[in-house]
Order: structure tokens, then C-alpha cells, then sequence
């Protein structure tokens, strides 16, 4: 039986080297592409993807976002995160989304290949260093608040500005952001932020 594939990455190059490379395997053919997370639910619909392989920074949604649309609105189509962010709290997040595998993409061909048959047969397929060095960071301290706090500071702003986007208060604000650099164990929010997103806690 051939398996269906969708392929989800803002990269055209990386689309396309990763359609060549998949479509040399004689059980696999890819149906569908896109370059935007947001496009990907309409695409695996009119294509009746049986895998969709995204990536994780994406315009639109993020990979992440889509796999737990995916497992939402589509179950049949199970997605495969492939990504070059290779980071625990990523791995993590993916898992608790729904995802049902996840690599990087420096994996040689013949095992990107077997991770989608592993995935469209029903199984979870991760990258063993990575699901060895997610384990020994444990999950992420910050709670969704201070996450999200934490990445709208992120894009810069005063703390008035944050408030406003998030419809919170300063006090709340400047509360989460307190406690997401004590957290992190960082000095001041820049540089929270920037451990959070290398842990891939955002």
C-alpha cells in the first residue's frame, strides 16, 4: 500500500529536496505541499495525506500548533514532526500535542523513510538522543502563563505594551515575567527568553 504524504516547511528548498528524496521510495508518494502551518489542515484534507511531516517554525501555526489540529480535526492523517531544531522542550511539546514521531532533519534518508512507515503503521518514532537529553531536562518550569508572557516579551515592547496585548494588567505582567526569569535562572527577561527558546520551552 502506498502512503500518502503532505509536506509542511516555509523552506522551498528543504520542501523540495525532502519531496525528491521520499518520493525514490517505491511504498511512499508525496501528494501535497506547504509552505505556511495554517495551510496544512486544508491540504491534508483534499489530499488524504495517510502522514503529514512538519516542520516546527513555521509562518501561520507552528508545526506543534498543527499536530494538535491534526489529531483534532483529521486523526487519520498522523503528522511527523521534522525538524532542525533539535531541542528537548520541543520533543516534549510535540509529544503532548499529538505528534506522533519526531526527528531531525540531518537523519539519513533511509531512516526518515522507515520513521514514516513506523508512523503511518501506528507507532511513535523519536530521535533517541534527543528523547535521552529530553528526559534528563525534565519538563518545562514555566507555567502556559509565564510561557506566553514570556515569548510576547520576546518581540519587545514595555511591559505597558505586553500588557496591552495580552489584556493583562503591568502588575500581572511584571509578576509573570518575575517569576519566569527566577525560573529560568536568568538575569533579566532577554535573557530568559532566550534560555526558554534554546530549551524550546516556547
Amino acid at each position: 500500500m502506498t502512503i500518502r504524504l503532505l509536506l509542511a516547511d516555509d523552506q522551498a528548498l528543504v520542501r523540495g529536496a525532502l519531496a525528491a528524496l521520499l518520493d525514490l521510495e517505491s511504498d511512499l508518494e508525496v501528494v501535497a505541499q506547504v509552505g505556511r502551518g495554517d495551510e496544512v489542515i486544508d491540504a491534508a484534507r483534499s489530499s488524504a495525506a495517510d502522514v503529514a511531516l512538519l516542520d516546527v517554525e513555521m509562518p501561520g501555526l507552528d508545526g506543534i500548533q498543527v499536530a494538535a489540529q491534526l489529531q483534532a480535526a483529521l486523526p487519520s492523517c498522523r503528522s511527523l514532526i521534522v525538524t532542525t531544531f533539535g531541542r528537548p522542550g520541543y520533543l516534549r511539546r510535540a509529544m503532548e500535542a499529538g505528534a506522533a514521531g519526531f526527528i531531525v532533519k540531518d537523519t539519513p534518508s533511509g531512516q526518515l523513510a522507515d520513521a514514516v512507515r513506523r508512523v503511518a503503521s501506528g507507532l511513535r518514532v523519536v530521535d533517541p538522543a534527543l528523547a535521552a537529553e529530553s528526559l534528563a531536562s525534565g519538563a518545562s518550569p514555566l507555567t502556559a502563563r509565564e510561557a506566553e508572557v514570556l515569548a510576547v516579551a520576546g518581540q519587545g515592547g514595555t511591559i505597558t505594551d505586553i500588557a496591552r496585548r495580552l489584556h493583562l494588567s503591568d502588575g500581572t505582567v511584571r509578576n509573570h515575567l518575575s517569576s519566569a526569569i527566577g525560573k529560568t535562572g536568568a538575569r533579566n527577561r532577554s535573557e530568559a527568553v532566550a534560555i526558554a527558546t534554546r530549551q524550546g520551552w516556547l
